[in-house]
């Protein structure tokens, strides 16, 4: 935002977590502004109590307050279409940020039409992949929205110019157990993620105490515990045979996963504006849920269908990670996806020991698995020595290229 524009603004709906940034930031939006701030909290599985947030917002001033439980559409409707797809960043990140991003921008845009906010604002930083996929969800959705990125505006360019400003507004500057400020983190139901301070180094080892999800895989009991996890066109709906809502069951898998060390990754990844950066994330159900997903599509779906899945599953996991989730494509890819799961179901028994999980069977009313085709012994079904021409129509284009080649 300009400086021209500061006073075309009348009303800014902020998304404000109540943390260090997001209250340095509610009040300067206030200083520069001068204007009415709006203030959003999304309830999306943080695991800490909101309500003190609410107060934050009081003691600055704010009038109108949002504290929204969105954890039952969180998963319903952009955790469990993710995972349909497999999707993992990179090969490994199960885009637990990326994911949440989508719903609080959806959610942002609907209170600035309820209020009659022109403006919305966001505390990602300039460096950080957050601030497109905050933004490009805003557009999306609300095309003549304002949009204000402090971070982007103003001249608290680090961590220490950030908490003296903080301290010089009596805004409390969160402190960890050694009186320093804390990692940078973001939680909801899916993962926590933790960044900066000594993370900063990539030959570093994460802090032990730092977890908040799992023990360590060396601390994990030494008896596994076995589950059993049922799945209805490609998303799970039970656990153990008990019904349980979308959110209650990523609740549930938390919990059983993490006693049993499961969960954590440590990974450099390449964010969408260019730079490297080494994450640690804690995703413990989302860790049980990939291979217990896959167990039902290795019965289930063809394989046709499977392969080309999994082809186009870098793409659609690469888009929900830049932000592109409104984007015509990923809608056009998530369709197929979600073609593909109509008759993904069955029940997957896994395993959950030191940090593994291990399938120990699948099974599925929609099984393609045909024991009869399969076996080893004798069959009916099956002539053997239709394979020989098989096995030379696929050889001819080899053959003919071997002569060229003078082989």
């Amino acid at each position: 935002m300009s400086a021209s524009g500061l006073n075309d603004i009348k009303k800014i709906v902020l998304a404000y977590s109540g943390g260090l940034d997001t209250s340095v930031i509610l009040k300067w939006l206030q200083d520069t502004y001068k204007c009415e701030i709006v203030t959003f909290t999304a309830n999306l599985g943080q695991g800490e109590e909101l309500e003190p947030v609410r107060s934050k917002a009081e003691m600055l001033g704010v009038k109108e307050i949002f504290v929204d439980d969105l954890r039952e559409e969180f998963v319903r409707d952009f955790v469990f279409p993710m995972l349909r797809g497999n999707a993992l960043y990179e090969g490994m990140y199960l885009l637990g940020t990326a994911i949440a991003r989508p719903l609080i921008a959806k959610r942002q845009i609907e209170i600035a039409k309820q209020v009659g906010a022109d403006a919305v604002a966001h505390g990602a930083t300039g460096k950080g992949n957050d601030q497109v996929r905050f933004e490009l969800g805003y557009y999306a959705l609300k095309p003549d929205i304002k949009v204000i990125a402090p971070w982007r505006e103003w001249n608290l360019d680090s961590r220490s110019k950030l908490i003296s400003y903080a301290e010089k507004n009596q805004i409390p500057v969160p402190k960890d157990k050694g009186g320093e400020p804390p990692y940078s983190t973001d939680a909801n139901l899916l993962h926590i993620s933790f960044e900066g301070k000594a993370l900063e180094d990539p030959w570093r080892e994460p802090d032990e105490d730092m977890f908040n999800r799992t023990i360590s895989p060396e601390n994990a009991p030494d008896k596994p515990s076995v589950i059993e996890i049922t799945f209805a066109a490609g998303d799970p709906v039970a656990i153990n045979g008990e019904p349980l809502s979308p959110a209650t069951i990523l609740t549930k898998l938390n919990e059983l996963a993490g006693a049993n060390g499961i969960g954590r990754i440590d990974i450099v990844e390449n964010r969408f504006i260019g730079m490297k950066s080494r994450g640690v994330y804690e995703t413990p159900g989302g860790t049980v849920l990939l291979p217990a997903r896959r167990a039902i599509e290795s019965l289930t779906l063809d394989k046709g269908a499977l392969h080309l899945k999994d082809e186009i599953m870098p793409r659609y996991a690469e888009l929900i990670y830049n932000g592109f989730w409104f984007a015509p494509e990923r809608e056009m890819l998530q369709a197929a996806i979600d073609e593909s799961q109509k008759h993904v179901n069955g029940t997957a028994r896994l395993k959950l020991y030191k940090g593994n999980v291990i399938v120990l069977g699948r099974k599925s009313p929609n099984s393609l698995y045909d024991q009869d085709t399969v076996t080893f012994e004798a069959d009916t079904v099956y002539d053997q020595r239709d394979a020989e021409g098989f096995i030379k129509l696929n050889a001819l284009r080899l053959k003919l290229s071997g002569k060229l080649q003078g082989k």
